[in-house]
């Protein structure tokens, strides 16, 4: 189990940019996946983007593609998710979450909340109109 510390978080203006940074403490950090969940109030978290510090490979939820870029330091162990063009339909308490299995990010599997075992305390974004 990795541990994670969300920051970037803020207020912004729409059409503004934030990027988020999610550090994650422990080994092996490039064989974990690196998930993007939002949550407002009173909502379930909805899955974001997801990032396989391995190889790369990453996914968005439609709602932020084009929009949303997910990066990641592998020799800081650290994954950032750069936001543009924001939205106020965007604000929303922005966690990280990680677990192995890398299956878990794919077009299939992306979102699925209960395949992930460590979380971030969460980092608050707040788009005004």
């Amino acid at each position: 189990e990795v541990q994670l510390v969300e920051s970037g978080g803020g207020l912004v203006q729409a059409g503004g940019s934030l990027r988020l940074s999610c550090e994650a403490s422990g080994s092996n950090f490039v064989n974990y996946v690196i998930d993007w969940f939002r949550q407002t109030q009173g909502k379930d978290r909805d899955g974001v983007s997801c990032l396989r510090p391995g190889d790369g490979a990453t996914y968005y939820a439609e709602s932020v593609n084009g929009r949303f870029t997910n990066s990641s330091d592998n020799a800081k162990s650290t994954v950032y998710l750069q936001m543009n063009s924001l939205k106020p339909e965007d604000t929303a308490v922005y966690y990280c979450a990680a677990d192995i299995p890398t299956w878990i990010c794919s077009d299939r599997y992306f979102g699925t909340e209960s395949f992930f075992g460590s979380w971030g305390r969460g980092a608050q974004v707040t788009v005004s109109s």
